[in-house]
């Protein structure tokens, strides 16, 4: 059976885009994870639809990811097919589109691409607007799904529509209405579409200040984020009217440690691996402060990172 799964993937990606028992730990920014039972990386639109067909044809489970940044992967790892949309779906198209405010550009990216590479990309041609996904560790599918955002700016604010492959296995384009983007969500969270694709609309700025903004932002990340650390970025949804990492510290668990996973002392709305961390750690150390938060505060700290496989 697994010789039959392995050689109808192989046709669709070629073996230098399939493997066997991929350690997930290699992809995921937590550096966490075992093996998944088929890891692929897929070149095209079609290949994803394929994949997503046989996946289903043979009742395989199937999971998309990008850069693995907001990702939790079990100790045993996950039982099916990872479909990793990155590297090798990362295009770039500028065209330059006159408006009634003037000219702004219009940019048509692979959903592989990371949101920092594309942010210097279009602040060397002088866009502004997106200084702030530069330090954000994911690819655009990532962010789109998620409605990344920071420092004041989010992907709808500068996202015109997205190209997804829907629970049919057709091609469709959405609107940034049609894909109903709110804090750290979208319709992709809801239903299961994959994004492929995404096209973005930017307005002509001052090339040394966008420039220095994105300097000035990664000083701040550098200062205040452990960026030293595998982590998944910020742990915790922020709850509304509550900051999630000074409930943390109001609860006393700066430096909280389970095993060789703590909440950092530099930042508490991070939970990093200080080196050999396990998945189990890391849940057993959300549960605790979770649980610390809603018994001092009454406050639910909702997971900003996903889980996945077996534990």
């Amino acid at each position: 059976m697994k010789e039959l799964i392995y050689n109808k993937l192989l046709q669709i990606v070629g073996a230098a885009n399939l493997s066997l028992n991929e350690p997930m730990s290699k992809h995921t920014t937590f550096r966490i994870g075992g093996p998944a039972d088929y890891f692929v990386m897929p070149t095209t639109m079609e290949q994803v639809v394929e994949l997503v067909k046989a996946c289903k044809e043979e009742k395989l489970d199937f999971y998309i990811i990008g850069n693995g940044s907001n990702l939790l992967v079990g100790d045993l790892g996950y039982r099916g097919v990872i479909i990793q949309i990155g590297s090798n779906m990362a295009s770039y198209e500028m065209q330059e589109v006159k408006g009634e405010e003037g000219f702004k550009y219009q940019v048509t990216v692979g959903a592989g691409l990371m949101l920092s590479k594309l942010s210097n990309l279009v602040a060397n041609e002088g866009m502004k607007d997106f200084e702030f996904a530069s330090g954000i560790p994911g690819t655009i599918g990532g962010a789109v799904t998620m409605n990344a955002g920071a420092y004041g700016g989010q992907i709808e604010d500068v996202l015109i529509e997205a190209t997804v492959v829907d629970e049919n296995g057709e091609i469709k384009t959405l609107s940034n209405e049609e894909l109903e983007l709110g804090y750290r969500t979208s319709i992709i969270q809801k239903k299961p579409y994959i994004v492929l694709e995404a096209k973005f609309l930017f307005e002509k700025g001052d090339v040394t200040a966008i420039k220095d903004r994105i300097k000035e932002l990664s000083k701040q990340r550098r200062e205040k984020q452990p960026l030293e650390f595998p982590s998944a970025g910020s742990t915790f949804k922020r709850p509304e009217g509550y900051f999630a990492g000074k409930l943390i510290d109001d609860c006393g668990l700066r430096g909280y440690r389970v095993g060789n996973i703590m909440v950092s002392e530099k930042h508490c709305g991070f939970v990093i691996n200080a080196g050999g961390g396990t998945a189990a750690e890391v849940m057993t150390l959300v549960h605790d402060v979770q649980k610390k938060v809603f018994d001092e505060y009454n406050v639910h700290l909702e997971t900003e990172i996903r889980m996945i496989g077996s534990f």
